[in-house]
């Protein structure tokens, strides 16, 4: 039975009093479940003259931001001449959690013009939004009339004070955090997202062990901060004992452990959550979201078995930018240039998947030329982008044109594309046409493009790096002057190139390396075994890079 046609069974009988109106609508509320519903129950209220009433108006207006009409609520609050501090909370609550929070702060502001008194849920909601927009500055403002107004000891307040500094200044969160004498759960997870949001993820796992009591938000945030700090073995050690504590590991959660797996290679790791995947959510039936086969796809890729990331990425029934992104940048990486074409043309075909390549699916593409050596395709790719697809090239899209032009020889038709861009190259671009120099021996333009990277303010590592690779092309050339000149100045700059870094799985351990480190237990004998191979491969015709020459010459 309708609103409509309910209303109008209990007024056919017997007018009832406006009491008994009043009762029945705010009763109504409780079974609303669609939007169709409250805007009946509002035409009652209408038709009733109930437009001022409060209590009934807190209900209307709970359902349409419930059921996602902000616009429809405040028009409807916009109708009420006195509303009451319960109206008002409802609102800025709504507005609280919208992609403009700043309309939260401007009603907050509009109640203090007001005769009503913001009581500690106006606070708690308008701090909210200060923590969601970001706008800290205005959160201390609210935070100073907490104190004035004596709200600072309430369990809300204070737990959206704390959510409001760890945005960005989370030893204010800290503060705030012992100041409370009562906290729970998600004040502590607070304090974690906190710590973590910073790149403090040690004061997370700090935190995260006085913990009285976690859920599993608590572990999810942990692992995303090791994860997303490059920390990826400690994010899996997290996910084994998150497990031996019983949790359930949510998509969140899957997503980041994926990633680390990605990152160091542990593909028996990887694996297993797979299989964790397909176990767990077949029994809970639960299907498995573009997220999760997006991080499966990227593990698969990421551990370099790439055609079983291909056969995960054909059965995928429904797939995003992000999986063809993902599916082309793992071929690309593999040297499998066409394969990774052959991609993006299926995708371009795909007419029911309405995704379409961006920027970075374009940049994955070129890349793909880039190492496979197709310079055609890479230009006619990278001439018709904004034609074809209506992407504008940005300066990483003219890094990777640069790249396959030098790669391929053509230097003269990369420098020029350098000249010739339409904004100012940056040394990611200059490093890209000075690797072609190496490739192809020319050593007068890698002497002009030096000069231009000497003009630029840069790290140490990437000064470093670019020195490197130049005095590579003087000892290309067998100038072993200008090597040891490159030499020189690296020593004069107390610079020194970051030191190459590689992971390998053997059994269920991963292990790391570090070129020139010695911790190793087996250093000794992987140093020896490294020392036979490359004696064997001498033998077969093995000829070394002519800069392992300069170096010798260079510690002469």
């Amino acid at each position: 039975m309708s609103v409509q046609e309910t209303f109008r069974a209990i007024t056919t009988k017997r007018p009832p009093t406006t009491r008994f109106l009043q009762q029945f609508l705010f009763n109504l509320f409780q079974k609303v479940n669609t939007i169709t519903e409250s805007s009946q129950i509002h035409t009652q209220i209408i038709i009733n003259n109930f437009t001022q009433k409060n209590f009934i108006i807190v209900k209307l207006l709970q359902s349409y931001i419930r059921s996602g009409y902000l616009h429809q609520a405040h028009q409807t609050f916009a109708q009420i001449n006195k509303p009451s501090i319960t109206s008002w909370n409802q609102i800025i609550r709504a507005f609280a959690g919208t992609d403009n929070p700043h309309d939260a702060v401007n009603l907050f502001d509009e109640i203090l013009e007001s005769r009503e008194k913001p009581d500690e849920y106006s606070y708690s909601f308008v701090i909210n939004a200060c923590a969601r927009g970001k706008l800290l500055r205005l959160g201390e403002k609210f935070h100073g009339r907490v104190l004035v107004g004596g709200f600072v000891s309430n369990l809300f307040v204070q737990t959206n004070l704390a959510n409001l500094y760890a945005v960005g200044e989370v030893e204010n969160a800290r503060k705030v955090f012992d100041e409370m004498r009562e906290r729970n759960v998600v004040t502590w997870n607070t304090l974690i997202a906190g710590y973590v949001k910073c790149g403090d993820i040690d004061g997370a796992r700090g935190v995260f062990e006085e913990m009285p009591e976690r859920n599993v938000v608590s572990w999810t945030t942990l692992v995303s901060g090791y994860a997303h700090d490059g920390r990826c073995k400690e994010a899996l050690f997290f996910v084994r004992e998150m497990l031996k504590s019983c949790m359930e590991l949510d998509q969140v959660t899957l997503v980041a452990a994926l990633s680390a797996c990605a990152e160091i290679g542990d593909l028996k790791m990887g694996r297993w959550i797979h299989s964790y995947v397909d176990r767990n959510w077949h029994i809970t039936n639960k299907k498995r979201t573009i997220r999760v086969n997006n991080a499966l796809l990227h593990m698969y890729a990421g551990c370099g078995v790439i055609d079983d990331a291909y056969a995960l990425f054909k059965r995928m029934p429904l797939k995003s930018t992000v999986s063809w992104t993902t599916m082309i940048s793992g071929f690309a990486k593999q040297g499998r240039g066409k394969d990774a074409l052959n991609v993006f043309q299926w995708m371009e075909n795909a007419q029911n998947d309405g995704s379409k390549p961006d920027d970075v699916t374009m940049l994955v593409v070129l890349n793909a030329c880039s190492h496979s050596g197709l310079v055609d395709k890479g230009r006619h790719i990278f001439k018709n982008m904004n034609k074809i697809w209506g992407i504008e090239p940005k300066i990483e899209h003219y890094g990777c044109m640069v790249d396959l032009l030098s790669r391929g020889g053509l230097l003269d038709e990369a420098h020029k594309l350098v000249e010739t861009m339409p904004m100012e190259p940056n040394d990611a671009i200059w490093g890209a046409l000075l690797g072609g120099c190496r490739i192809h021996k020319n050593v007068n333009l890698a002497s002009q493009i030096g000069l231009k990277l000497g003009n630029m303010k840069l790290d140490e590592d990437k000064a470093a790096a670019y020195l490197v690779l130049l005095s590579n092309v003087y000892a290309g050339a067998k100038k072993w002057k200008d090597v040891a000149n490159m030499r020189e100045k690296m020593v004069e700059l107390a610079l020194k190139k970051p030191p190459g870094r590689s992971w390998v799985q053997i059994g269920e351990a991963v292990h790391e390396f570090l070129a020139g480190d010695w911790s190793h237990r087996h250093a000794s004998l992987i140093s020896d075994m490294l020392l036979l191979m490359t004696v064997e491969a001498k033998l077969t015709g093995y000829k070394p890079d002519v800069y392992q020459t300069a170096e010798a010459y260079v510690a002469q």
